[in-house]
Protein backbone atom coordinates (compact mmCIF):
# COMPACT_ATOMS: atom_id res chain seq x y z
CA UNK A 1 0.00 0.00 0.00
CA UNK A 2 3.34 2.09 -0.20
CA UNK A 3 3.05 5.08 -2.88
CA UNK A 4 3.91 3.74 -6.29
CA UNK A 5 6.59 5.91 -6.83
CA UNK A 6 7.67 5.42 -3.85
CA UNK A 7 11.11 3.82 -5.79
CA UNK A 8 11.57 6.38 -7.80
CA UNK A 9 13.32 8.15 -5.24
CA UNK A 10 17.00 8.59 -5.26
CA UNK A 11 18.41 6.04 -3.36
CA UNK A 12 20.59 9.01 -1.53
CA UNK A 13 16.93 10.25 -0.62
CA UNK A 14 15.89 7.48 0.25
CA UNK A 15 18.77 6.84 2.54
CA UNK A 16 18.16 9.94 4.60
CA UNK A 17 14.79 9.32 5.15
CA UNK A 18 14.55 5.70 6.05
CA UNK A 19 16.17 6.29 9.69
CA UNK A 20 13.61 8.41 10.74
CA UNK A 21 10.49 6.10 9.40
CA UNK A 22 9.34 3.80 11.40
CA UNK A 23 10.47 4.78 15.03
CA UNK A 24 9.22 3.28 18.28
CA UNK A 25 8.21 6.08 20.55
CA UNK A 26 11.57 5.56 22.70
CA UNK A 27 13.12 5.95 20.06
CA UNK A 28 11.50 9.05 18.41
CA UNK A 29 11.77 10.83 22.10
CA UNK A 30 15.61 9.39 22.41
CA UNK A 31 15.86 11.22 18.76
CA UNK A 32 14.00 14.49 20.24
CA UNK A 33 16.53 14.88 22.90
CA UNK A 34 19.82 14.18 21.11
CA UNK A 35 18.69 16.88 18.83
CA UNK A 36 18.11 19.30 21.72
CA UNK A 37 21.37 19.21 23.04
CA UNK A 38 22.82 19.15 19.50
CA UNK A 39 21.07 22.60 18.67
CA UNK A 40 22.41 23.76 22.03
CA UNK A 41 25.89 23.36 21.09
CA UNK A 42 25.02 24.68 17.97
CA UNK A 43 23.78 27.94 19.54
CA UNK A 44 26.66 27.76 22.12
CA UNK A 45 29.08 28.26 18.91
CA UNK A 46 26.72 31.01 17.61
CA UNK A 47 26.62 33.01 20.69
CA UNK A 48 30.38 32.66 21.44
CA UNK A 49 30.93 33.97 17.52
CA UNK A 50 28.45 36.95 18.43
CA UNK A 51 29.80 37.59 21.65
CA UNK A 52 33.66 37.69 19.73
CA UNK A 53 32.37 40.34 17.35
CA UNK A 54 30.41 42.89 19.42
CA UNK A 55 31.50 45.28 21.52
CA UNK A 56 31.92 45.53 25.43
CA UNK A 57 34.10 47.00 28.11
CA UNK A 58 34.25 43.34 30.04
CA UNK A 59 34.38 40.33 29.09
CA UNK A 60 31.09 38.03 30.05
CA UNK A 61 32.87 34.43 29.21
CA UNK A 62 36.72 34.04 28.99
CA UNK A 63 37.25 30.83 27.42
CA UNK A 64 39.44 28.45 29.21
CA UNK A 65 43.15 28.00 28.10
CA UNK A 66 43.13 30.07 25.47
CA UNK A 67 41.80 33.26 27.25
CA UNK A 68 39.58 34.38 24.80
CA UNK A 69 36.93 36.90 26.07
CA UNK A 70 33.57 37.03 24.71
CA UNK A 71 30.47 40.04 25.55
CA UNK A 72 27.89 37.03 26.05
CA UNK A 73 28.45 33.78 28.58
CA UNK A 74 26.30 31.01 26.47
CA UNK A 75 26.51 29.48 29.90
CA UNK A 76 24.48 31.92 31.14
CA UNK A 77 22.49 32.20 28.41
CA UNK A 78 21.17 28.65 28.42
CA UNK A 79 20.90 28.41 32.29
CA UNK A 80 18.36 31.74 31.95
CA UNK A 81 16.44 30.10 29.05
CA UNK A 82 15.64 26.99 30.93
CA UNK A 83 15.49 27.76 34.21
CA UNK A 84 14.29 31.05 34.25
CA UNK A 85 11.40 29.93 32.30
CA UNK A 86 10.28 28.12 34.97
CA UNK A 87 11.30 30.65 37.74
CA UNK A 88 14.51 29.42 38.79
CA UNK A 89 13.87 25.89 40.28
CA UNK A 90 17.43 25.00 40.27
CA UNK A 91 20.00 27.25 42.45
CA UNK A 92 23.14 27.33 40.04
CA UNK A 93 26.55 28.83 41.44
CA UNK A 94 24.94 27.79 45.51
CA UNK A 95 25.13 25.08 47.22
CA UNK A 96 22.67 22.31 47.15
CA UNK A 97 20.89 21.69 43.56
CA UNK A 98 17.07 23.10 44.43
CA UNK A 99 16.23 26.70 45.45
CA UNK A 100 14.75 26.35 48.43
CA UNK A 101 12.98 30.15 47.88
CA UNK A 102 11.44 28.49 44.41
CA UNK A 103 7.53 28.17 44.51
CA UNK A 104 6.29 26.29 41.58
CA UNK A 105 2.94 29.23 41.23
CA UNK A 106 5.42 31.88 40.23
CA UNK A 107 5.23 34.85 37.51
CA UNK A 108 7.71 33.13 34.81
CA UNK A 109 6.30 29.67 35.42
CA UNK A 110 2.85 31.31 34.83
CA UNK A 111 3.84 33.15 31.64
CA UNK A 112 5.31 29.62 30.70
CA UNK A 113 2.30 27.98 31.00
CA UNK A 114 -0.17 30.60 29.83
CA UNK A 115 1.89 30.28 26.39
CA UNK A 116 1.64 26.53 26.30
CA UNK A 117 -2.60 27.01 27.12
CA UNK A 118 -3.40 28.83 24.11
CA UNK A 119 -0.79 26.63 22.10
CA UNK A 120 -2.71 23.14 23.16
CA UNK A 121 -5.96 24.72 21.48
CA UNK A 122 -3.98 26.21 18.28
CA UNK A 123 -1.85 22.46 18.13
CA UNK A 124 -4.83 20.22 17.97
CA UNK A 125 -6.14 22.58 15.60
CA UNK A 126 -3.38 22.21 13.08
CA UNK A 127 -3.19 18.18 14.44
CA UNK A 128 -6.75 17.63 13.32
CA UNK A 129 -6.75 18.75 9.69
CA UNK A 130 -3.27 17.00 9.33
CA UNK A 131 -4.63 13.93 10.33
CA UNK A 132 -7.35 14.36 7.75
CA UNK A 133 -4.86 14.53 4.93
CA UNK A 134 -5.31 18.50 4.65
CA UNK A 135 -3.06 21.68 5.48
CA UNK A 136 -4.80 24.07 7.68
CA UNK A 137 -2.71 26.97 7.64
CA UNK A 138 -5.64 28.82 8.17
CA UNK A 139 -5.75 28.69 12.42
CA UNK A 140 -4.55 31.90 12.71
CA UNK A 141 -7.69 33.61 10.66
CA UNK A 142 -10.03 31.13 12.96
CA UNK A 143 -8.45 32.43 16.29
CA UNK A 144 -8.97 35.66 15.33
CA UNK A 145 -12.69 35.46 14.46
CA UNK A 146 -13.72 33.03 17.80
CA UNK A 147 -11.77 35.45 19.45
CA UNK A 148 -13.90 38.18 18.61
CA UNK A 149 -17.29 35.95 18.60
CA UNK A 150 -16.41 35.51 22.00
CA UNK A 151 -15.49 39.19 23.29
CA UNK A 152 -18.81 40.32 21.54
CA UNK A 153 -20.94 37.98 22.67
CA UNK A 154 -19.85 38.31 26.14
CA UNK A 155 -20.57 41.47 26.06
CA UNK A 156 -23.79 41.18 24.92
CA UNK A 157 -25.11 39.00 27.62
CA UNK A 158 -23.33 40.45 30.67
CA UNK A 159 -25.98 43.22 30.99
CA UNK A 160 -28.45 40.85 31.00
CA UNK A 161 -27.37 38.14 33.75
CA UNK A 162 -26.79 39.83 37.46
CA UNK A 163 -23.24 39.48 38.80
CA UNK A 164 -21.78 36.55 40.58
CA UNK A 165 -19.94 32.98 40.32
CA UNK A 166 -22.69 31.47 38.05
CA UNK A 167 -23.39 34.16 35.51
CA UNK A 168 -19.45 34.00 35.13
CA UNK A 169 -19.87 30.52 34.53
CA UNK A 170 -22.38 30.82 31.95
CA UNK A 171 -20.14 33.57 30.18
CA UNK A 172 -17.12 31.53 30.31
CA UNK A 173 -19.33 28.90 28.89
CA UNK A 174 -21.16 31.02 26.11
CA UNK A 175 -18.52 33.16 25.33
CA UNK A 176 -16.42 29.56 24.73
CA UNK A 177 -19.22 28.24 22.59
CA UNK A 178 -19.46 30.95 20.49
CA UNK A 179 -15.47 30.87 20.02
CA UNK A 180 -16.02 27.58 18.93
CA UNK A 181 -18.66 28.37 16.00
CA UNK A 182 -16.90 31.46 14.98
CA UNK A 183 -13.81 29.52 14.06
CA UNK A 184 -15.88 26.44 12.91
CA UNK A 185 -17.16 28.48 10.54
CA UNK A 186 -14.26 29.99 9.54
CA UNK A 187 -12.91 27.04 9.13
CA UNK A 188 -15.87 25.31 7.31
CA UNK A 189 -15.30 28.01 4.20
CA UNK A 190 -12.04 26.56 2.93
CA UNK A 191 -13.44 22.96 3.61
CA UNK A 192 -16.13 23.50 1.51
CA UNK A 193 -14.09 24.99 -1.29
CA UNK A 194 -11.43 22.10 -0.59
CA UNK A 195 -14.76 19.01 -1.08
CA UNK A 196 -16.93 20.94 -3.60
CA UNK A 197 -14.49 23.33 -5.50
CA UNK A 198 -10.89 21.17 -5.56
CA UNK A 199 -9.53 24.73 -4.05
CA UNK A 200 -6.41 24.06 -2.84
CA UNK A 201 -6.97 24.55 1.49
CA UNK A 202 -2.88 26.14 1.54
CA UNK A 203 -3.85 28.92 -0.82
CA UNK A 204 -7.81 29.58 0.90
CA UNK A 205 -6.75 29.40 4.09
CA UNK A 206 -3.96 31.70 3.98
CA UNK A 207 -6.14 34.25 2.31
CA UNK A 208 -8.48 33.64 4.66
CA UNK A 209 -6.54 34.54 7.63
CA UNK A 210 -5.95 38.24 6.00
CA UNK A 211 -9.83 38.18 5.52
CA UNK A 212 -10.45 37.55 8.98
CA UNK A 213 -7.97 40.10 10.41
CA UNK A 214 -9.29 42.63 8.06
CA UNK A 215 -12.73 42.42 8.45
CA UNK A 216 -12.31 42.11 12.63
CA UNK A 217 -9.90 44.96 12.47
CA UNK A 218 -12.53 47.03 10.41
CA UNK A 219 -15.55 46.01 12.40
CA UNK A 220 -13.90 46.99 16.07
CA UNK A 221 -12.66 50.15 14.63
CA UNK A 222 -15.62 51.27 13.13
CA UNK A 223 -18.39 49.94 15.21
CA UNK A 224 -17.17 47.81 18.18
CA UNK A 225 -14.33 49.86 19.56
CA UNK A 226 -14.32 50.74 23.22
CA UNK A 227 -14.95 54.13 23.62
CA UNK A 228 -11.85 56.51 24.13
CA UNK A 229 -9.68 53.60 23.24
CA UNK A 230 -6.11 54.91 22.72
CA UNK A 231 -6.15 51.25 20.29
CA UNK A 232 -8.11 49.27 18.01
CA UNK A 233 -9.68 47.08 20.57
CA UNK A 234 -12.97 46.17 22.46
CA UNK A 235 -14.35 46.89 25.96
CA UNK A 236 -12.52 44.28 28.17
CA UNK A 237 -15.31 41.57 29.57
CA UNK A 238 -16.41 41.66 33.05
CA UNK A 239 -13.58 40.36 35.54
CA UNK A 240 -16.64 37.38 36.79
CA UNK A 241 -16.58 36.52 33.14
CA UNK A 242 -12.92 35.50 33.03
CA UNK A 243 -10.76 32.72 34.41
CA UNK A 244 -9.97 32.90 37.48
CA UNK A 245 -6.04 33.38 37.97
CA UNK A 246 -5.86 30.60 40.64
CA UNK A 247 -2.69 30.62 42.69
CA UNK A 248 -0.60 32.19 40.40
CA UNK A 249 -0.18 35.71 40.04
CA UNK A 250 -2.95 37.95 38.11
CA UNK A 251 -0.02 39.29 35.87
CA UNK A 252 1.02 36.06 34.84
CA UNK A 253 -2.25 35.72 32.64
CA UNK A 254 -2.87 31.99 33.51
CA UNK A 255 -5.34 30.08 34.73
CA UNK A 256 -5.34 26.81 35.92
CA UNK A 257 -8.53 26.19 34.55
CA UNK A 258 -7.60 27.05 31.39
CA UNK A 259 -5.47 24.35 31.30
CA UNK A 260 -7.04 21.55 32.45
CA UNK A 261 -9.77 22.04 29.83
CA UNK A 262 -6.59 22.21 27.08
CA UNK A 263 -5.96 19.12 28.75
CA UNK A 264 -9.46 17.50 28.20
CA UNK A 265 -9.87 18.84 24.37
CA UNK A 266 -6.32 16.82 24.46
CA UNK A 267 -8.04 13.72 25.63
CA UNK A 268 -11.56 14.15 24.14
CA UNK A 269 -9.86 14.45 20.39
CA UNK A 270 -7.63 11.90 21.01
CA UNK A 271 -10.55 9.57 21.97
CA UNK A 272 -12.52 10.91 19.16
CA UNK A 273 -9.48 10.54 16.15
CA UNK A 274 -8.81 7.26 17.49
CA UNK A 275 -11.85 5.25 18.78
CA UNK A 276 -15.00 6.13 17.11
CA UNK A 277 -16.42 6.10 13.81
CA UNK A 278 -16.08 9.73 12.82
CA UNK A 279 -12.09 9.02 13.39
CA UNK A 280 -11.92 6.13 11.29
CA UNK A 281 -13.16 7.98 8.51
CA UNK A 282 -11.16 11.06 9.50
CA UNK A 283 -7.83 8.80 9.49
CA UNK A 284 -8.43 6.74 6.50
CA UNK A 285 -8.99 9.94 4.32
CA UNK A 286 -5.82 11.48 5.40
CA UNK A 287 -3.83 7.89 4.85
CA UNK A 288 -5.62 6.68 1.66
CA UNK A 289 -8.63 9.13 0.43
CA UNK A 290 -9.34 6.64 -2.96
CA UNK A 291 -9.64 3.58 -0.53
CA UNK A 292 -11.47 5.01 1.93
CA UNK A 293 -14.03 6.46 -0.14
CA UNK A 294 -14.24 3.40 -2.01
CA UNK A 295 -14.57 1.66 1.56
CA UNK A 296 -17.92 3.99 1.69
CA UNK A 297 -16.38 6.95 3.45
CA UNK A 298 -17.90 10.39 2.70
CA UNK A 299 -15.01 12.36 1.44
CA UNK A 300 -16.57 15.61 1.08
CA UNK A 301 -18.28 15.56 3.99
CA UNK A 302 -15.39 14.40 6.08
CA UNK A 303 -13.42 17.18 4.27
CA UNK A 304 -15.77 19.80 5.54
CA UNK A 305 -16.15 18.39 8.54
CA UNK A 306 -12.50 17.46 9.55
CA UNK A 307 -11.92 21.68 8.68
CA UNK A 308 -14.75 22.58 10.80
CA UNK A 309 -13.59 20.83 13.51
CA UNK A 310 -10.72 22.05 13.47
CA UNK A 311 -11.27 25.70 12.68
CA UNK A 312 -13.68 25.21 15.60
CA UNK A 313 -11.08 24.29 18.30
CA UNK A 314 -9.09 26.79 16.64
CA UNK A 315 -12.02 29.66 17.48
CA UNK A 316 -12.42 28.09 21.31
CA UNK A 317 -8.26 28.77 21.45
CA UNK A 318 -9.55 32.36 20.78
CA UNK A 319 -11.67 32.46 23.51
CA UNK A 320 -9.81 31.41 26.03
CA UNK A 321 -7.01 34.09 24.59
CA UNK A 322 -9.54 36.61 25.35
CA UNK A 323 -11.22 35.12 28.52
CA UNK A 324 -7.68 34.46 29.91
CA UNK A 325 -4.87 36.28 28.69
CA UNK A 326 -6.22 40.16 27.26
CA UNK A 327 -9.89 40.42 28.84
CA UNK A 328 -10.75 41.95 25.27
CA UNK A 329 -10.11 41.73 21.88
CA UNK A 330 -7.35 43.18 20.80
CA UNK A 331 -5.68 43.69 16.89
CA UNK A 332 -2.68 43.24 18.29
CA UNK A 333 -3.31 39.62 18.23
CA UNK A 334 -0.40 37.20 18.86
CA UNK A 335 0.77 34.80 16.15
CA UNK A 336 -0.57 31.82 18.00
CA UNK A 337 -2.12 30.22 14.90
CA UNK A 338 1.00 30.07 12.96
CA UNK A 339 3.15 28.74 16.13
CA UNK A 340 0.25 26.00 16.48
CA UNK A 341 1.83 24.73 13.02
CA UNK A 342 5.10 24.49 14.26
CA UNK A 343 3.55 22.50 17.90
CA UNK A 344 1.77 20.50 15.58
CA UNK A 345 5.06 19.19 13.95
CA UNK A 346 6.64 18.44 17.02
CA UNK A 347 3.30 16.07 18.25
CA UNK A 348 4.09 14.10 14.99
CA UNK A 349 0.20 15.51 14.73
CA UNK A 350 -1.03 12.95 17.81
CA UNK A 351 -2.71 14.55 20.33
CA UNK A 352 -1.50 13.23 23.22
CA UNK A 353 2.01 14.85 21.56
CA UNK A 354 0.80 18.22 21.62
CA UNK A 355 0.92 18.93 25.30
CA UNK A 356 4.61 18.15 25.92
CA UNK A 357 5.14 19.87 22.17
CA UNK A 358 2.97 23.36 23.44
CA UNK A 359 5.06 23.17 26.96
CA UNK A 360 8.26 22.91 25.21
CA UNK A 361 7.72 26.27 23.06
CA UNK A 362 6.50 27.97 26.26
CA UNK A 363 9.35 27.26 27.27
CA UNK A 364 11.30 28.75 25.27
CA UNK A 365 9.13 31.94 24.80
CA UNK A 366 9.25 32.14 28.51
CA UNK A 367 12.92 31.41 28.57
CA UNK A 368 13.21 34.00 25.95
CA UNK A 369 12.04 36.93 28.25
CA UNK A 370 13.89 36.54 30.79
CA UNK A 371 16.77 36.14 28.62
CA UNK A 372 15.55 39.84 27.94
CA UNK A 373 15.51 40.62 31.66
CA UNK A 374 18.69 39.01 32.87
CA UNK A 375 21.48 39.90 29.93
CA UNK A 376 22.27 41.77 27.75
CA UNK A 377 21.84 39.33 24.52
CA UNK A 378 20.46 41.12 21.46
CA UNK A 379 16.48 39.76 21.56
CA UNK A 380 17.41 38.62 17.56
CA UNK A 381 19.93 36.49 19.14
CA UNK A 382 17.58 35.08 21.22
CA UNK A 383 14.89 34.56 18.38
CA UNK A 384 17.79 32.44 16.92
CA UNK A 385 18.45 30.18 19.62
CA UNK A 386 14.90 29.44 19.92
CA UNK A 387 14.33 29.18 16.42
CA UNK A 388 17.34 26.30 16.65
CA UNK A 389 15.96 24.46 18.96
CA UNK A 390 12.74 24.37 17.27
CA UNK A 391 14.02 23.44 13.66
CA UNK A 392 16.40 20.83 15.22
CA UNK A 393 13.16 19.15 17.06
CA UNK A 394 11.43 19.13 14.11
CA UNK A 395 13.57 18.15 11.16
CA UNK A 396 13.91 14.11 12.32
CA UNK A 397 9.51 14.29 12.96
CA UNK A 398 9.19 15.88 9.24
CA UNK A 399 11.67 13.70 7.64
CA UNK A 400 9.59 11.17 9.30
CA UNK A 401 6.38 12.27 7.93
CA UNK A 402 7.92 12.80 4.22
CA UNK A 403 9.25 9.29 4.61
CA UNK A 404 5.65 8.03 5.37
CA UNK A 405 4.43 10.29 2.67
CA UNK A 406 6.90 8.62 0.04
CA UNK A 407 5.91 5.56 1.07
CA UNK A 408 9.82 4.78 2.31
CA UNK A 409 9.92 2.05 5.37
CA UNK A 410 7.58 -0.78 6.16
CA UNK A 411 4.49 0.80 7.63
CA UNK A 412 3.10 0.30 4.31
CA UNK A 413 0.50 3.22 4.94
CA UNK A 414 2.51 5.87 4.08
CA UNK A 415 -0.11 8.59 2.65
CA UNK A 416 -1.11 9.85 -0.59
CA UNK A 417 -0.60 12.55 -2.80
CA UNK A 418 -3.25 14.18 -1.37
CA UNK A 419 -2.51 15.27 1.72
CA UNK A 420 0.39 15.64 4.48
CA UNK A 421 0.27 12.10 5.29
CA UNK A 422 1.70 12.33 8.79
CA UNK A 423 -1.29 11.15 10.38
CA UNK A 424 0.88 9.18 12.51
CA UNK A 425 -1.83 5.45 12.11
CA UNK A 426 0.15 2.40 12.87
CA UNK A 427 -2.39 0.50 11.63
CA UNK A 428 -5.85 1.73 10.32
CA UNK A 429 -7.78 -1.77 11.06
CA UNK A 430 -6.53 -1.68 15.31
CA UNK A 431 -7.34 2.45 14.76
CA UNK A 432 -4.44 3.00 17.30
CA UNK A 433 -1.32 5.41 16.74
CA UNK A 434 2.24 4.67 17.32
CA UNK A 435 3.01 8.14 18.10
Amino acid sequence: MSRPDADRLPSIVRGVLAPFVDRSVAERLVISLAAILLSIVVGFGIVLASGRVAECGTAAWTMPITGLGFCYDPVEVYLVLFNGALGYPFAVGEPGLLNPNWSPFNLSLGLTLSETTLLIFTGLSVAVAFRAGLFNIGTQGQLVVGALATALTVLAAAPLLPEGPIAGIVLIVLGTAAGAVGGGLWGALPGALKAYADANEVITTIMLNFIAANIAYVLVLEVFRAEGSSVVATEYVPDHARFVPWLFPESSDFALLALLVGVGFIVGLYILVEHTPFGYDLRTSGVQPAAAEYGGVKAKLTTVRAMTLSGAIGGVGGAVWVLMSEGRWVASIPDLGFDGITVSILAGNNPLGVLPAAFLFGLLKGGALEIGFRTDVPTELVGVLRGLIILFVAMPEFFRIAGRYAGVGSSGLGGSGDGPAGSDDGGIEGGESDA
